[in-house]
């Protein structure tokens, strides 16, 4: 396995801020006759399974809020990573807290650490257990344009047809990336206690997953040199002019440069602009922000969006950034993630013809 398909980017967290995750928790549990601000995760959890038709399955690189995870009630595939203290799950930060985990890497700069990709034997067994059980399942996964893993589960899903040809399973590119794909998976679950079927979710999933943004900052280009992802002297460079990337993804899930700009204020403040220029205005659909142990650039984000027209009240899930992301980015990053405009509307007028005759073949 090469080194690229090794290698795959992640958000996961547990920050437990009570009103957001509680507002993110009602906004998910409403149509279910759960009680509103209901902070029982149990007790929600029951009543918003009770009309769902299928399985739903997603993987620990989705930026899930564990307490957000648990009210969903969906099945987590975790990632892994290895660092220099051996390999470990991605586990929502359960046995590791975020602020140790970056504090290591703050202390040991040139500590080195490795991330995998889920193989079809793994994914086989998931699914297995899955078709054995005979619900009609949706596994929603890391984007290709970041991961082999999309190509590993199709290959699980050949093998799992030879056995159980009569079990629906579908596999969705996500084609959004991090806490963009913790609130996709809320509105799949949302629309699964709706009544929609497992085709019909995933028919359903793949329009609205193109109207999910995601927008970060870091704090150093040192990681991504560290990793081969840019070179060392860019990096030397961008850190003698204080040079902050801002990064989003495009209609595959593979990372973008946005731009670039002078200073960790500059680039938190392009985050709101960007923010500002896609946001869809629907406060009734949640939004997310995270960080790599950087939760006073994550406050002041969130205070910025809160003074934004219409977003007084609206659900802000927050989490922090997972060791599978962290691993290459370092320290310091700073996101948001939000419904918005079609991201496929920004396509270049060859591209959209490239993909109009990619979907008549």
């Amino acid at each position: 396995m090469s080194n690229q398909s090794q290698q795959e980017d992640q958000l996961t967290g547990i920050q437990e801020g009570p009103a957001t995750v509680d507002g993110a928790l009602s906004a998910v549990s409403e149509d279910t006759g759960a009680a509103s601000g209901d902070s029982d995760v149990t007790a929600i959890g029951k009543a918003y399974h009770k009309k769902r038709k299928c399985r739903i399955i997603v993987d620990s690189t989705s930026d899930f809020n564990l307490h957000v995870l648990k009210v969903l009630g969906v099945e987590l595939i975790p990632f892994r990573y290895v660092g220099p203290d051996g390999e470990h799950d991605d586990d929502l930060w359960e046995t590791r807290s975020a602020h140790d985990f970056y504090e290591y890497m703050r202390k040991n700069p040139d500590a080195r650490f490795t991330t995998e990709a889920v193989t079809p034997g793994r994914y086989f067994e998931v699914f297995e257990h899955a078709a054995q059980e005979g619900t009609p399942t949706l596994y929603m996964c890391l984007s290709e344009g970041l991961s082999s893993s999309v190509r590993s589960a199709l290959q699980a899903k050949e093998m799992i047809a030879e056995q159980y040809p009569d079990f629906e399973l579908y596999i969705l590119d996500n084609c959004c990336d991090s806490a963009a794909a913790e609130l996709l998976a809320i509105e799949v679950v949302r629309q699964a206690s709706l009544g929609m079927t497992a085709e019909e979710l995933y028919a359903w999933a793949q329009d609205a997953r193109y109207f999910v943004h995601g927008y970060f900052t870091l704090d150093s280009l040192h990681w991504l040199a560290l990793g081969g992802r840019i070179p060392a002297a860019a990096a030397q460079v961008g850190g003698k002019l204080d040079v902050k990337p801002v990064l989003s993804f495009d209609t595959t899930g593979a990372l973008t440069l946005n731009g670039v700009c002078r200073g960790r204020k500059k680039a938190l403040r392009a985050l709101i602009q960007s923010f500002r220029d896609n946001y869809a205005h629907d406060p009734s659909l949640a939004m997310a922000i995270m960080s790599a142990d950087a939760e006073k650039d994550a406050d002041w984000l969130e205070a910025q969006v809160r003074k934004e027209k219409g977003c007084e009240d609206v659900a802000i899930i927050r989490s922090s950034v997972s060791p599978i992301l962290g691993s290459h980015v370092g320290p310091g990053m700073v996101a948001v993630a939000f419904w918005g405009t079609d991201r496929r509307e920004k396509l270049s007028l060859t591209d959209r013809i490239a993909k109009r005759v990619r979907n008549q073949q």
